[in-house]
Protein backbone atom coordinates (compact mmCIF):
# COMPACT_ATOMS: atom_id res chain seq x y z
CA UNK A 1 0.00 0.00 0.00
CA UNK A 2 1.38 3.26 -1.07
CA UNK A 3 1.54 6.65 1.22
CA UNK A 4 -0.59 9.31 -0.31
CA UNK A 5 1.67 11.95 -1.48
CA UNK A 6 1.00 15.70 -0.44
CA UNK A 7 2.16 18.62 -2.61
CA UNK A 8 3.04 21.35 -0.68
CA UNK A 9 3.87 25.07 -2.36
CA UNK A 10 7.21 26.69 -0.79
CA UNK A 11 8.01 30.24 -1.16
CA UNK A 12 11.51 31.72 -0.54
CA UNK A 13 13.14 34.91 -1.05
CA UNK A 14 16.16 35.23 -3.29
CA UNK A 15 18.66 37.61 -4.04
CA UNK A 16 19.81 38.61 -7.09
CA UNK A 17 23.60 40.28 -7.35
CA UNK A 18 24.83 41.50 -10.51
CA UNK A 19 28.04 39.79 -11.40
CA UNK A 20 31.41 42.43 -12.34
CA UNK A 21 32.10 39.08 -15.45
CA UNK A 22 28.27 39.97 -16.36
CA UNK A 23 25.30 38.20 -15.44
CA UNK A 24 23.87 37.61 -11.93
CA UNK A 25 24.50 35.49 -8.94
CA UNK A 26 21.15 34.35 -6.95
CA UNK A 27 21.21 33.10 -3.24
CA UNK A 28 18.86 31.66 -1.18
CA UNK A 29 19.14 32.81 2.51
CA UNK A 30 16.63 30.30 4.10
CA UNK A 31 18.35 27.50 2.37
CA UNK A 32 22.24 27.31 3.15
CA UNK A 33 24.60 26.68 0.33
CA UNK A 34 21.67 26.72 -2.04
CA UNK A 35 22.97 29.73 -4.92
CA UNK A 36 23.12 29.87 -8.56
CA UNK A 37 23.39 32.18 -11.80
CA UNK A 38 22.77 33.35 -15.07
CA UNK A 39 23.31 35.42 -18.25
CA UNK A 40 20.31 37.39 -17.48
CA UNK A 41 17.49 38.27 -14.86
CA UNK A 42 15.21 35.57 -16.44
CA UNK A 43 17.43 32.98 -16.66
CA UNK A 44 18.69 33.83 -12.93
CA UNK A 45 15.22 33.00 -12.12
CA UNK A 46 14.58 29.83 -13.73
CA UNK A 47 18.24 28.45 -12.62
CA UNK A 48 16.91 29.58 -8.35
CA UNK A 49 13.89 27.50 -9.08
CA UNK A 50 15.25 24.43 -10.59
CA UNK A 51 18.25 24.69 -7.26
CA UNK A 52 15.62 25.21 -4.80
CA UNK A 53 13.70 22.48 -6.56
CA UNK A 54 17.50 20.22 -6.16
CA UNK A 55 17.53 21.31 -2.98
CA UNK A 56 14.32 20.31 -1.44
CA UNK A 57 14.13 16.97 -3.16
CA UNK A 58 17.20 16.52 -1.39
CA UNK A 59 16.20 16.99 2.07
CA UNK A 60 13.25 15.05 1.41
CA UNK A 61 15.43 11.99 0.16
CA UNK A 62 17.83 11.89 3.23
CA UNK A 63 14.54 12.50 5.08
CA UNK A 64 15.75 15.96 6.38
CA UNK A 65 12.85 18.71 7.38
CA UNK A 66 12.08 21.40 5.01
CA UNK A 67 13.63 24.38 6.01
CA UNK A 68 10.86 27.36 5.84
CA UNK A 69 11.59 30.56 5.28
CA UNK A 70 10.79 32.76 8.63
CA UNK A 71 9.72 36.60 8.51
CA UNK A 72 12.50 38.34 7.56
CA UNK A 73 13.40 42.24 6.86
CA UNK A 74 15.57 44.26 4.61
CA UNK A 75 16.68 47.73 4.29
CA UNK A 76 19.89 49.77 3.44
CA UNK A 77 21.71 51.56 6.42
CA UNK A 78 24.00 53.99 5.28
CA UNK A 79 27.34 54.57 7.73
CA UNK A 80 29.75 57.45 7.34
CA UNK A 81 33.29 56.56 6.57
CA UNK A 82 36.23 58.90 7.04
CA UNK A 83 38.93 58.57 3.72
CA UNK A 84 42.18 60.82 4.55
CA UNK A 85 43.16 63.48 2.04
Amino acid sequence: MMKNKLNKIYTYTVFYQKDSEGGYVVFVPALPGCHTQGETLKEAEENAKEAIELYLETLVEFREPILEEAQSYQSKVSVPVLIPA
